[in-house]
């Protein structure tokens, strides 16, 4: 819920009382107009009102006010600068500028113009309560605490204050006083109907803001009891809505069949807005098929919506369905123009191997949004699948990009850390990808349970959504657990301050659900980029990057804007905590047709690299390919390469594509493959330690920047070096020559887990050693310096 803004006090304002009666007729159009939801239209007779002689400022508070409905802040914010102009003391006027400047992200101006209200008005309950929240969003506890309190004093009998009081000292783990306030509030919101389920409810949001799950299940039950006996009785919406906020509960919990069935409770929703929740939370959930389902309700039952459809477009293209995410996309803008319309079509070109169109939409959309913009991560990322651009040409971009996210940094000297070499460190991670399956999470979680506690007291600040029982393990393996995903930036780092951080690693780069602004603004003295992007990030003031002497060799420095921290083996230790039986090599594998093979996602699959397996086809004949991805459960995307492949003399009887399945069941699917293929420029990570650890050696190509030579870090380290291509056709001449001789090939499978195991860069005790010596070494380099 959005803390800057009043969600429980803020309501539709009107000022019609003092406007002359030859504009009032105006007025009194467009404020019904607007009271039955046609906005635009009271846009019209507003600024005409506006336009006429002698308009006083109750016109123009009007106009801001329907301004701020169509989101046109810039404008309202001159409507309500005109209205106190023209009179000075229209306190709802101040009070919807303040509003204004929260929403434009002007948290000073916001907190001037509390401060004026406020100076004029002592008792106003919601400037007081307002203020409050925008101190939250600012990470400023103390000043939301006497402001909530000041608030309760305005007006002791509105519940409001009292909530938003008890949420904060819950927050400072003052439980008693909160409880007692809490509790105050309940009676008072009694006179309002429903209010008392509401009251819980909204604790209950609140706690699972903090991530105090526990306490938000004991409100929530409130809240479900209080629906069986509080009239009015809830209707279907507000019931699936509860379904939806117990679900999500559950699933932090780790209940996960009954969260599953909550949400099912929730899909008889028939409002076109808690359908999109429902959608929104499943999906988080990795619940795809069954937000898709819920979505295509959504349209159903709301055909005109263009929301409903932007909504399903989403989800098809975040699934892989391109062709149906660009229909969805369609029926979208004929019913409305999109906004992310261009966003989405990069997405797409992008997961259809169309590197050089998505980097291209997105640069245009950064552009056009500002050097804060997101899409300038979803340009740099793109710009690793390019067939096109050299690494000089890649390291470039990244800092053309991100060098403006550094102006007026923290300097890392004015942090009050103590600068002890040997002291028990505070490292804090900054991850959303706690959850199963996702590269991070199968990483990091060995590490987490063999970092030397008594060295290092580790933080983890989690800004993701998805919960699961990967999401829980990860919480118990760390000292600290903080929710971000509710908190501002401002919020997070003042925390990570308040936390005494010495070193802050980021597991994120340019991926979703990304914080690099507050890293490029210095967020702790040492700051360190991890795992989450396979490179530079060329973002100011990361201190550090790890790699190995292979994905950054001596003399590549250049490439990086980070200072470069090399582990002795690998930079990536594969050392999975699931079981996956290691598959029966007999002889019978090698009399079977060779096959190739690539599990990796499809925007690897680049023009070049396409061309390349073509010609490692041509050089075996009768061997086979098999690709799998999650696009290959789409016909669409299964006709497009297939096409691809064909038009570099592929024939496509030797091809084959599956789809997504579980990842045990993708993993067994390894034993299908004689020897994988490595995608370039940007090389298979997780896939390719995958096929390794499965008995499938890969063949690959060591490229020029860390993207493009992390295959030929983990041959290498796996004393395979003979796999390691130095252009296009030692990689031809390779994949054909491992081909011929099968007996060879088949001992190297049988024994390739044993091999591993016997080497140190899958050896995660001595890895964890290796990077807690890492993070010593960068911790010790700052303490020397000045």
């Amino acid at each position: 819920m959005n803390q800057g803004v009043n969600e429980m006090t803020q309501e539709m304002q009107e000022v019609t009382d003092v406007i002359p009666k030859e504009i009032s007729a105006l007025v009194d159009q467009g404020v019904q107009l607007r009271r039955e939801g046609k906005v635009q239209e009271a846009l019209v007779f507003y600024k005409q009102a506006a336009g006429m002689s002698g308009a006083p400022g109750a016109v123009f508070f009007n106009l801001g006010n329907a301004l701020m409905d169509t989101g046109n802040l810039v404008d309202a914010r001159k409507a309500f600068e005109e209205a106190l102009q023209r009179d000075p003391t229209m306190e709802p006027a101040a009070l919807q500028l303040a509003r204004c400047a929260v929403r434009m992200n002007d948290p000073k101006q916001a907190r001037e113009l509390f401060a004026q209200i406020l100076k004029g008005n002592p008792k106003h309950f919601t400037a007081w309560l307002e203020a409050g929240h925008l101190c939250r969003q600012l990470g400023i506890p103390e000043q939301a605490l006497i402001s909530y309190q000041r608030a309760v004093l305005a007006a002791p009998d509105r519940w409001e204050g009292l909530l938003s009081l008890a949420r904060e000292l819950e927050d400072a783990g003052r439980f008693e006083e909160a409880a007692l306030h809490y509790h105050r509030a309940l009676p008072l919101a009694s006179e309002k109907p429903g209010g008392i389920r509401q009251v819980h409810r909204l604790m209950s949001r609140y706690r699972l803001e903090r991530g105090d799950t526990s306490r938000a299940l004991e409100s929530l039950r409130q809240t479900l009891g209080m629906m069986r006996i509080e009239k009015p009785e809830p209707d279907v919406n507000e019931r699936a809505d509860v379904q939806i906020d117990l679900g999500e509960i559950l699933m932090r919990l780790g209940l996960h069949a009954e969260a599953h069935r909550a949400f099912e409770r929730a899909s008889v929703a028939t409002s076109e807005a808690v359908l999109s929740r429902l959608a929104a939370q499943s999906f988080q959930n990795n619940l795809w098929v069954e937000a898709q389902e819920v979505l295509k309700r959504n349209v159903e039952l709301h055909p005109n919506s263009a929301p409903a459809y932007w909504n399903l477009a989403h989800s098809y293209a975040e699934s892989w369905m391109m062709e149906e995410a660009m229909e969805a996309l369609a029926k979208a803008e004929a019913i409305a123009p999109q906004p992310g319309a261009k966003s989405m079509r990069a997405s797409v070109a992008g997961r259809l191997g169309d590197a050089d169109t998505a980097m291209r939409l997105y640069k245009e959309l950064s552009e056009e949004e500002g050097p804060r913009s997101a899409m300038r991560s979803s340009a740099a990322m793109s710009s690793l699948y390019s067939d096109a651009m050299t690494a000089e040409e890649v390291a470039q971009l990244h800092r053309e990009l991100f060098a403006p996210l550094g102006e007026g940094a923290r300097a890392a000297s004015s942090f009050k850390n103590e600068r002890d070499p040997k002291k028990r460190l505070k490292l804090g991670l900054v991850s959303g990808d706690f959850h199963h399956q996702h590269p991070v999470n199968i990483f990091m979680q060995p590490v987490l349970a063999r970092l030397d506690k008594s060295q290092f007291e580790v933080t983890i600040y989690h800004t993701g959504v998805s919960h699961d029982d990967q999401t829980q393990l990860a919480r118990k393996r760390v000292d600290h657990w903080v929710a971000c995903a509710n908190l501002s930036e401002v919020q997070i780092v003042r925390r990570i301050e308040a936390d005494g951080i010495d070193i802050l690693m980021d597991l994120a780069g340019h991926t979703s659900l990304q914080r690099v602004g507050m890293l490029a603004q210095r967020t702790a003295p040492v700051q360190a980029t991890f795992l989450g992007y396979p490179g530079s990030t060329g973002v100011p003031n990361i201190d550090w990057m790890l790699a190995d002497s292979v994905v950054v060799p001596q003399g590549a420095e250049a490439l990086c804007t980070e200072q470069v921290m090399r582990l002795p083996n690998t930079v990536f230790c594969y050392a999975p905590e699931a079981n996956y039986p290691f598959p029966t090599y007999t002889e019978e594998h090698a009399k079977r047709p060779l096959t190739f093979g690539s599990f990796n996602n499809v925007p690897k699959l680049t023009p070049h690299t396409l061309k390349l397996w073509a010609q490692v086809l041509k050089a075996v004949p009768d061997s086979r390919l098999l690709l799998k991805a999650p696009s290959f459960k789409d016909e669409s995307a299964i006709k497009v390469f297939r096409e691809r492949l064909e038009k570099e003399g592929v024939d496509p009887a030797r091809l084959e594509f599956r789809g997504p399945v579980g990842l045990t069941d993708m993993m067994a699917e390894y034993a299908d493959v004689d020897i994988a293929l490595d995608p370039v420029p940007y090389n298979g990570g997780t896939t390719t330690l995958q096929a390794m650890w499965m008995g499938v050696p890969v063949v690959v190509k060591e490229g020029n920047n860390f993207v493009s030579r992390m295959g030929a870090s983990f041959m290498r380290a796996a004393a395979l070096p003979e796999w390691v291509a130095k252009d296009d056709a030692e990689y031809v001449q390779i994949a054909a020559r491992m081909a011929k001789d099968r007996k060879a090939l088949l001992k190297l499978k049988q024994g390739l887990r044993d091999r591993q195991l016997a080497l140190p860069a899958w050896n995660v005790d001595t890895y964890t050693r290796d990077m807690e010596k890492a993070l010593r070494s960068m911790w010790t380099k700052f303490c020397k310096s000045k």
